[in-house]
């Protein structure tokens, strides 16, 4: 396009893409411990806590590490205010984990989002002085809550059924994971804020591999380290991460804390599954940009020109690619190969208007490259 002012020339070109550049998907941190409060019973005769730490009382409900055949377990701590004592044992008990009434793939028990009303589930214990009893379990939790309620029927005695009613939270992190992929390997960072208290972060780097057989569907998360709110270091192990062609823009795999001065120890609120949600595809083939080849990846269009003199301006309007970068660039000479970049605009709309100073001096040309 010619405009009447000296010789003001337009020229659309595309710089060829190399690779996929720094995306952004969607992470989610979900523990599979639950953290209980003190628990009582309406006549206030007896308090209930659940631990993962014999002796002590953390209030983890922890994955089944007694092997009770129930999908998780802990130390109790009874507390019986009748008699004066406190008695020790424990329980396996079923979360219910079954449920997925968003059919995302993953149990709406652990998903902030999801809510759960009246859901019953059973358990087993075994009590100081009242021995071994079956126990049942009525779940509630409001959906965008990580606060919900149990109330546990246990019956300690023949005569002397208890129903306990407990506080627990599920602990879930969300936040963005910048990555950035190669053929062999994806490096990025995370940075996740706590639901419900957004002061709780943890954030760091991750690498994962790539499989060598089956590198778009299946990942290996190295081995690391984040950092929490205070500061202090969460060392993680490597895990095997899958993306399920059910739901193909999704990425899970569990992140195993551990103790470096303890490797194979009990890690308390040590098991969670990472979810990474990633949108971007770059050349629309289906698979997300997260494990693509970078070599997949696609030139943005040529973009489409409009120049108008808006008064002592220039107005460029712009067609082309969202997400990809516009160098406005101009030369005196069109002999020379020496353009110089006077401005470079991200495209952000379809539409884009650029605006800026009538060129003084001679004659000049200019162009927009797309990359």
């Amino acid at each position: 396009m010619k405009i009447c002012y000296g010789l003001l020339v337009i020229v659309a070109s595309l710089f060829p893409s190399i690779s996929i550049a720094a995306k952004t998907a969607n992470a989610t941190l979900s523990c599979s411990s639950l953290q209980f409060q003190r628990g009582s019973e309406s006549g206030g005769n007896y308090f209930l806590n659940f631990s993962s730490v014999n002796g002590g009382v953390n209030g983890e409900l922890a994955l089944d590490f007694f092997n009770s055949g129930y999908t998780h377990s802990a130390y109790l701590s009874l507390e019986d205010d009748l008699f004066g004592e406190t008695l020790s044992g424990q329980m396996g008990l079923n979360v219910p984990t079954d449920v997925d009434a968003n059919k995302d793939g993953f149990s709406d028990f652990f998903q902030v989002s999801q809510g759960i009303t009246n859901v019953a589930s059973s358990g087993a214990f075994s009590l100081q002085v009242y021995g071994n009893g079956t126990a049942t379990a009525v779940w509630n939790r409001s959906a965008g809550s990580s606060f919900g309620t149990l109330n546990l029927t246990m019956p300690l005695m023949a005569f002397d059924t208890v129903t306990f009613s407990l506080g627990f939270q599920i602990l879930e992190y969300r936040g963005p994971l910048n990555y950035t992929p190669t053929t062999t390997n994806v490096t990025g960072t995370v940075n996740l804020a706590q639901t419900d208290n957004p002061t709780a972060t943890i954030n760091g780097s991750v690498l994962f591999i790539k499989s060598a057989t089956d590198r778009f569907n299946e990942l290996t998360l190295q081995p690391g380290a984040w950092t929490n709110e205070t500061q202090q270091a969460v060392f993680y192990l490597d895990d095997i991460y899958s993306r399920d062609v059910r739901w193909p823009t999704n990425y899970y795999g569990y992140l195993e804390y551990t103790d470096p001065n303890n490797p194979g120890g009990f890690y308390t609120y040590g098991v969670w599954l990472l979810s990474i949600d990633d949108l971007n595809d770059s050349n629309h083939n289906g698979i997300p940009d997260f494990s693509d080849d970078p070599s997949g990846a696609v030139s943005p269009r040529a973009p489409q020109l409009q120049l108008v003199q808006n008064g002592t301006s220039l107005r460029l309007t712009l067609h082309g690619d969202v997400g990809f970068i516009n160098d406005i660039q101009t030369v005196s000479d069109l002999g020379s190969t020496n353009w110089q970049t006077a401005v470079s605009v991200t495209i952000t709309n379809d539409l884009q208007i650029v605006s800026f100073p009538i060129p003084a001096g001679p004659a000049s040309f200019w162009r927009v490259q797309a990359r």
